[in-house]
């Protein structure tokens, strides 16, 4: 039989890319995504093993996040780069790939700290506060998660009182990332008109903030406990723009569409290291990547991070579109989390001892994965969120 050539000869293969996703990419996008892999690549990369061994993020590197214009890379205006949906998730896949701790960072400076005072706050609070956040000399926190209220959130004890003009905050917040490095805390607490946000600035008499030490996961991140104890507010203060609890859930709406895509970087940089380890480790005279369990161990997670990086992508178009519901937010944050650490840990068998140590990335991406599965909804209320969705019923209540 005579073979048919249409003329056009196939693309290179990438081991890193099985369905092809980059070409799905527009130039700006690919861009974004190896504008920020260089500087994870050169400035990350070297040192984070140190870092998450010292349980350290140093400050230093978020005015260079600042000057590649990551930080409230998806807001618009106020010094913010106004990127789309897509390219913020693709840094958010670079950085994760990195450490979650990076990730996370820009995350809460973003879409949880900065993204609140651009939709709900008044023209003043965005003139003081989102320029320096956009360009990396303040650094921003969100206080929601209290020791009593975690996805509870209704039920938070923190609260804010009128006194003449002012408010009077009283209560904790407490797994804050950036709360003890934070110029600016966006906190919810309880008031007689519902649920409002407020901006309280480093320094305000009694507000301090105690950081929690001897953490096994997200090491290179500052976790935090903030307490405001009779912590008296001006009455613009407030956020204006938004009460009750759709205002906080729509920042961790946002916050968890980075956490779709940032996941999958994790998930590749773990399969990345059991590749390169499995074609080059020798045992029984040949190279284990040779032997099929491991061949089907290393195809099962290529396969699960194309299927999650093809799920993030698609929820990015939708993003981008004004469709993305929170539902669909749920099914990427609920598969992409339980699949990278699947993955992280499939790798680490690959690696054997070896996948113990700093020297390889995969017992740390394993580690910071299981805060990330619990953090900003976790695998229970995300499978409630859908269930809801799919059966219009309520478990939660």
């Amino acid at each position: 039989m005579r073979r048919v050539s249409f003329g056009v000869a196939p693309a290179p293969f990438d081991p890193t890319d099985l369905s092809a996703l980059g070409a799905e990419l527009s130039d700006e996008e690919r861009l974004v995504r190896d504008t920020v892999r260089k500087f994870v690549n050169d400035a990350v990369l070297p040192e984070i093993g140190h870092w998450f061994e010292a349980g350290e993020l140093p400050r230093e590197l978020v005015p260079e996040l600042g000057k590649l214009g990551l930080l409230g890379m998806h807001l618009e205006g106020y010094g913010c780069a106004g990127t789309n949906a897509v390219s913020y998730g693709l840094a958010g896949l670079v950085l994760e790939a990195g450490d979650s701790g990076l990730r996370s960072f820009v995350s809460v400076q973003g879409s949880l700290a900065m993204y609140p005072i651009r939709a709900y706050g008044s023209e003043e609070q965005r003139q003081q506060w989102l320029p320096g956040m956009a360009s990396g000399e303040l650094v921003g926190c969100f206080g929601l998660t209290e020791p009593d209220a975690g996805s509870d959130p209704a039920s938070m004890r923190t609260r804010a009182r009128r006194d003449g003009s002012d408010w009077i905050l009283d209560g904790s917040k407490m797994w804050i990332t950036n709360g003890g490095i934070a110029d600016i805390a966006v906190v919810w607490a309880q008031t007689d008109d519902g649920i409002r946000g407020f901006l309280v600035p480093r320094g305000t008499p009694g507000f301090h903030t105690n950081d929690v030490a001897r953490k096994l996961s997200l090491r290179a991140s500052v976790t935090s406990e903030l307490v405001f104890d009779s912590c008296r507010l001006p009455e613009d203060a407030v956020l204006p723009g938004v009460s009750g609890l759709r205002g906080p859930l729509s920042c961790l709406n946002e916050a968890r569409f980075g956490i779709v895509w940032g996941t999958m970087g994790a998930a590749r940089a773990c399969f990345e290291a059991a590749l390169s380890y499995a074609v080059t480790r020798q045992q029984f005279g040949k190279p284990i990547g040779s032997f099929q369990l491991t061949q089907a161990k290393l195809a099962d997670m290529a396969v699960e991070i194309e299927k999650g990086l093809l799920l993030a992508l698609h929820l990015g178009r939708l993003k981008d579109a004004g469709k993305l519901t929170p539902p669909q937010v749920s099914i990427g944050k609920l598969n992409n989390t339980r699949e990278a650490i699947a993955i992280a840990r499939t790798a680490r068998t690959i690696l054997g001892a070896n996948g113990v140590t700093l020297e390889y990335p995969v017992l740390r991406h394993a580690n910071n994965l299981e805060s990330v599965l619990t953090y900003e909804g976790t695998a229970e209320i995300h499978q409630l969120t859908i269930g809801r969705a799919l059966t219009g019923l309520d478990a939660f209540s």
